[in-house]
């Protein structure tokens, strides 16, 4: 039965090797990496290394703006390219969920991730593993999506004024228990939310963030509020990002055989979790899918004449990098309108980075719109607005998936509703 499946999908689908899948990954990884050395000096990028490794990173720092550009790009190239060597070393298929924390993590990498801040989260995730007796591949994508609590390691390190050494020692000692609590959790919490959003870790990470955060105020320590945010690079920035998504669009439509065939079907399909486009439409007709929600994000960015830095440039690389796994125009878009009126209304710019963080990192809940339509969309994202600007003092900014943190709430409240409406609608 699986096999007769799999030769049908065979048939109407181009078939790309794993290894031409990771090679084409691994070389966006690899452009991000190199676009740094436009912007500055090997020496400028090495000295803007430290300041990054050394950050509390504590939302939102823009790399871009305590280090520099060029130290930003290849932070987010670096961790992008380690994320793909340990999913290759954990002999995981580069599906969609893969892709889709490979470019979050670079996306991250703008502004909050590290290599010193995740390691000891991932190796957390590892001896949980190790406990379980299974193998470290079943639990690769909590590794890689759990670094969204990098700034717990680097804030008790650096940021509450203790002893280096007690810093390193007691920030690791954090890290490492965070990644043998978010296995477990994670599977839990997916019930809590049904699926309809896709930040699924950043909500356990939200929670995890905030229980530490409440120890950390019984103990007299808080986070201080952080907004270091760059500006005034919206033309250089266009036209980098222009070419990276173009490309992928390119790429895309010559693996699928030179056209945009599947594209209509991938564009059908709700988005709710779990929906791996690479596994359900093709590799090539999702790169194309990645492409137009990566420009899109771009668009959107100047049509409310916002500002193109570390942040909201990562928060394009998440909602491309979901599309493989989840988002595309149909569903994501109402989310964005959503948040758009949203800022219409209240008492938030539209133009701020903290409301089209909101807009782009809102699509964690396309799936609503996928499964309920557009008005459901829209209501979404009006209320994702609303919660997502008031979660972040719960975890004091130690988990970078704020949106998902918030759109875990969104989903569990809204979803319920809509379902039941739906089931009287359905007896007339």
């Amino acid at each position: 039965m699986i096999e007769n499946v799999e030769k049908r999908w065979a048939i109407h689908h181009k078939v790309i090797s794993e290894d031409a899948k990771y090679k084409v990954i691994a070389l966006y990884a690899l452009s991000v990496l190199l676009a740094g050395f436009l912007f500055n000096t090997p020496l400028e990028i090495l000295k803007g290394m430290g300041k990054i490794l050394t950050s509390s990173s504590i939302l939102l720092t823009d790399y871009m703006k305590i280090a520099n550009i060029g130290s930003a790009f290849f932070n987010s190239g670096l961790m992008m390219l380690i994320a793909i060597g340990v999913a290759r070393k954990s002999k995981a298929h580069m599906n969609g969920y893969i892709i889709a924390a490979v470019f979050t993590i670079g996306g991250f990498a703008m502004f909050g991730k590290n290599l010193y801040n995740v390691v000891s989260i991932t190796t957390g995730v590892y001896l949980f593993s190790r406990i379980q007796r299974e193998k470290f591949g079943k639990f690769i994508l909590i590794a890689l999506f759990g670094t969204a609590l990098g700034p717990l390691v680097s804030q008790i390190t650096y940021g509450f004024g203790l002893p280096i050494w007690m810093g390193i020692l007691i920030g690791n000692a954090a890290g490492l228990t965070t990644g043998i609590l978010l296995p477990p959790l994670a599977t839990s919490f997916v019930k809590f939310h049904q699926g309809f959003n896709l930040y699924n870790i950043g909500f356990t990470a939200g929670i995890v963030g905030t229980f530490f955060m409440a120890i950390f105020r019984s103990f007299g320590l808080e986070t201080p509020s952080v907004y270091e945010v760059s500006q005034g690079n919206n033309l250089t920035f266009a036209i980098l990002l222009g070419v990276f998504f173009a490309s992928m669009i390119l790429v895309g439509y010559i693996m699928n055989d030179n056209s945009f065939k599947h594209l209509r079907e991938l564009m059908r399909q709700p988005g709710r979790l779990v929906s791996d486009f690479v596994t359900m439409e093709g590799f090539g007709v999702t790169m194309i899918n990645m492409g137009l929600l990566g420009a899109f994000g771009v668009i959107y960015v100047f049509v409310v004449k916002g500002q193109l830095n570390g942040p909201t440039i990562g928060g394009i690389f998440t909602m491309m990098g979901f599309g493989a796994f989840g988002k595309h125009l149909r569903n994501a878009l109402p989310v964005m309108l959503g948040v758009f009126l949203a800022t219409q209304l209240k008492l938030w710019d539209v133009n701020s980075t903290g409301a089209i963080l909101a807009a782009l990192f809102g699509t964690t809940l396309a799936p609503i719109a996928g499964k309920f339509g557009w008005v459901a969309g829209i209501l979404a994202g009006f209320l994702h607005m609303s919660i997502v600007m008031n979660v972040g003092y719960l975890h004091g900014g130690l988990n970078l998936y704020n949106n998902g943190l918030s759109g875990g709430i969104v989903a569990a409240t809204l979803v319920p509703i809509l379902d039941a409406f739906r089931e009287e609608d359905s007896f007339e």
